[in-house]
């Protein structure tokens, strides 16, 4: 038998091992699935049911059709009316107004002699993210109603327009982003328990002591959790770009090869887990331990270039980064053949650097 039969039969092997049951095929599925179906939905920073109070001290017309505009605002669901600065602080500690506005008693006047108006607005900072965002549309309302009755005084205008997301959609964000985060979890736990799995069983001594070599049996591990990553990826691009109609503007063969790229450097370091691991319990804690910091250190969660210098420079090592760049890159803006090939470089590192060290413990163990 040569070396390709070899190899052959042992990914035959491990592809009953994962598949040869209905629960297994469900396991590999059923959860890419949901979580591209529940992801965009629960995973947003869009505010879309934002609650806003009103203490109106002014009674005169400027300051009751600022309230009317508050509470017709597309952006606000929810309009409380109160009428004193206590039950400002109840509808606030309550969690029932995530803005709380006060327009002073002089607004009429000072709007009416042509002078600024000022009011008080107050945010929720147990939420602080949505109530930013919040008073953004609350300043966007004010703007607006300034300009319609002063508009000789507005020196300029800025006009905005979103590059690569016109509209602002976040589940364009979301889902090119879950293709990283969903393919790594299938990849590295497959990986991680599959070398486990076969110590538990008994039958990884079996495998040493057969015409295989270690470099063989790594490849036979390999073959099917990139498989696997690439059949995850597939479904989850299908469900973006026909789904929720996600725009894909790049080239699928860019993205396809870094996604080869990126398998192999989680092929690594679940090779490199497997390698010191004697149980599936403890492969399965080294993959959680793995994968929480590459997720936060991904630029997923918070940009890269707002993290500490030291620790931008960390996230180097790190390969769920560099792909995340890759498939938001090619879906949302045509990324270029350069540009994915530098993404690429690294993780070719990153990839050579965890497979040669887990051969190297694999030998080490063999000898």
């Amino acid at each position: 038998m040569n070396f390709f039969q070899r190899i052959i039969a042992l990914v035959r092997k491990e592809f009953r091992s994962l598949l040869g049951n209905a629960s297994g095929r469900a396991l590999l599925i059923m959860p890419v699935l949901l979580q591209t179906i529940l992801f965009p939905a629960a995973a947003t920073l869009e505010v879309k049911n934002a609650s806003i109070a009103v203490y109106n001290q002014d009674a005169g017309a400027p300051s009751v059709e600022l309230m009317q505009r508050f509470a017709a605002s597309g952006a606000f669901t929810e309009f409380h009316s109160v009428n004193s600065q206590e039950e400002i602080e109840r509808t606030m500690e309550a969690r029932d107004a995530l803005v709380a506005v006060t327009i002073p008693a002089d607004f009429s006047r000072r709007i009416a002699a042509g002078e600024t108006g000022t009011i008080q607005v107050l945010l929720d900072g147990r939420r602080s993210n949505s109530a930013q965002i919040a008073f953004s549309y609350l300043q966007t309302i004010v703007d607006n109603y300034l300009k319609e009755r002063h508009p000789d005084r507005v020196p300029s205008e800025i006009v905005t327009r979103a590059w690569f997301n016109p509209n602002l959609e976040y589940r364009n964000f979301v889902l090119p982003n879950l293709v990283a985060v969903i393919t790594t979890i299938g990849a590295l736990i497959v990986t991680a328990l599959s070398v486990a799995r076969e110590r538990e069983q008994g039958t990884f001594d079996q495998l040493l002591v057969s015409p295989l070599t270690p470099e063989m049996i790594m490849i036979g591990k390999a073959v099917p959790a990139v498989v696997i990553a690439f059949v995850q990826a597939t479904v989850i691009v299908l469900v973006a770009v026909f789904i929720y109609q996600v725009p894909f503007r790049g080239s699928a063969v860019l993205l396809y090869g870094g996604m080869f790229f990126y398998a192999l450097s989680l092929v690594g370091v679940g090779l490199l887990i497997s390698a010191v691991c004697n149980t599936q319990q403890q492969a399965f804690l080294g993959a959680f331990s793995f994968m929480m910091p590459a997720m936060m250190l991904s630029g997923f969660a918070a940009p890269v270039e707002n993290m500490p210098h030291w620790l931008q420079i960390a996230t180097w090592p790190n390969p769920v980064r560099h792909f995340v760049e890759i498939v938001k890159g090619v879906f949302l803006k045509d990324a270029s053949l350069e540009r994915v090939a530098s993404l690429i470089l690294p993780l070719i590192v990153i990839s050579t650097v965890t497979l040669g060290a887990a051969a190297i413990m694999y030998r080490r163990k063999t000898a």
